[in-house]
């Protein structure tokens, strides 16, 4: 009983602030995210409205995303969770789609986002380990990345992978410093929640199992991993079958389908798609384009979506954070914590920047790697940790990263506003 007790015991401090540091961190976060996402539930349907399918703001299907989970082939468990995000929703607001409907749609939004936050911060601080003035300067700059502020507010399957994501890659990297194996439990847990929510992420959580200590020089310990891997793989995919009533014909026909779909866009240069969107998008906002949608029963309102990048500053923005990150990747290649990181980072590369899925919108992509960017930096940070001039350069570096990023999405949300003002009051 005891053992059961002190494992639930660690996990809620894995989860939520341990100490009164990561409280205050949590606290800031969850009361600036707090105050924009209920500003915009108060004031505009934006968030929710029943009569707006998809695609209201930046390829973001709230409604869609609410009421089935979206669709079976890249979504394939998140019907179940949505369900109970609806349901919880709905009793508070007493079964009706109104303000306080979007008011804690955007506030279980916001808690996700700020505990992906606080996740960021306990790595830099324990595994990292990085004085505690670079941890704030780092994750200050992480919270105003244009993906921590959308999905504060928006109830979307990206919102709650992001903090899935960074939860696991804090977990692991603990089982890693603890040379542990991760339990086929957790490998299982973090198999269908990670990849129930979002297909392309379910590989991902094999990957520190390769990490794990003399796993390639012993038969039993690969013949262990092995096991690990299976039982997550086979509890996954009888819950995906049974999602589709076992008729697994239509997943290969319904992913080819979207693959087409979302892969043939040749209006854009393929360079400045990866560069504005990929790589930029999800932490510098571009400038916005707002198009005619309707929702095919004579219903029409406005879209908004992001466009490249003209200014030669926001190249030069991703050039040099860009920069950092491939610098940190060699100078930690043989760190396995980063190693495992990357790994994971490298699949959403081949996926949207190789096979060009999604490729035009791949600024809402950002949950599924957008935390890697300050674990990186932090990285680097430590790898110079002997030398104080280098270190000195890199926070100067940062610093005015983060000035040109604060003020640049600061005005950038000034238009979110005008635009929300205009179409969704």
């Amino acid at each position: 009983m005891s053992f059961i007790k002190t494992k639930i015991i660690n996990f809620f401090k894995l989860i939520f602030p341990s100490t009164y540091t990561e409280l205050a961190v949590f606290l800031f976060f969850i009361i600036c995210y707090g105050i924009l996402g209920s500003y915009i539930a108060f004031h505009y349907r934006i968030i929710f409205d029943s009569r707006i399918p998809w695609d209201a703001y930046f390829s973001f299907d709230n409604k869609s995303i609410l009421m089935t989970g979206g669709s079976f082939e890249r979504h394939p468990l998140s019907y179940y969770f949505f369900n109970w995000i609806r349901e919880l929703a709905l009793l508070i607001s007493n079964g009706k789609m109104d303000v306080t409907f979007r008011l804690t749609l955007a506030w279980l939004s916001n808690l996700a986002i700020s505990l992906n936050i606080l996740q960021v911060f306990k790595y830099l601080k324990n595994i990292i380990r990085l004085p505690q003035r670079l941890s704030m300067l780092i994750i200050l700059f992480f919270g105003i990345f244009s993906t921590n502020i959308i999905l504060s507010f928006t109830p979307e399957n990206f919102t709650y992978t992001l903090f899935l994501l960074t939860l696991y890659n804090h977990y692991a990297a603990i089982k890693l410093r603890k040379e542990e194996k991760t339990p086929a439990i957790a490998l299982s847990l973090a198999a269908i929640t990670i990849g129930g929510l979002t297909i392309t992420n379910f590989v991902k959580v094999f990957i520190p199992v390769l990490f794990e200590k003399r796993l390639f020089k012993d038969w039993k310990k690969m013949g262990n991993a092995f096991v690990r891997v299976l039982i997550a793989t086979i509890c996954y995919a009888l819950l995906y079958l049974n999602r589709i009533d076992f008729k697994y014909e239509n997943i290969l026909s319904k992913t080819n389908q979207q693959y087409e779909k979302f892969s043939n866009v040749e209006s854009m240069p393929t360079w400045d798609m990866i560069l504005s969107f990929f790589f930029g998008g999800n932490i510098l906002f571009p400038g916005f384009i707002i198009t005619d949608k309707h929702n095919m029963k004579g219903f029409t309102y406005k879209g908004l979506y992001m466009d490249l990048y003209s200014s030669a500053f926001s190249y030069l923005f991703i050039a040099v954070l860009l920069i950092l990150i491939s610098w940190s990747y060699l100078k930690n290649f043989k760190n396995k914590w980063v190693q495992m990181m990357m790994i994971s980072f490298f699949i959403d590369i081949i996926i949207h920047c190789v096979m060009r899925f999604g490729l035009h919108t791949s600024y809402i992509y950002g949950g599924h790697f957008v935390f890697i960017y300050p674990l990186m930096i932090g990285w680097l940070f430590y790898a110079y940790r002997a030398s104080p001039v280098i270190v000195s350069f890199l926070t100067l570096t940062v610093s005015i990263l983060f000035i040109y990023l604060f003020f640049n999405n600061s005005f950038r949300m000034s238009e979110f506003f005008w635009f929300m003002e205009t179409y969704y009051q």
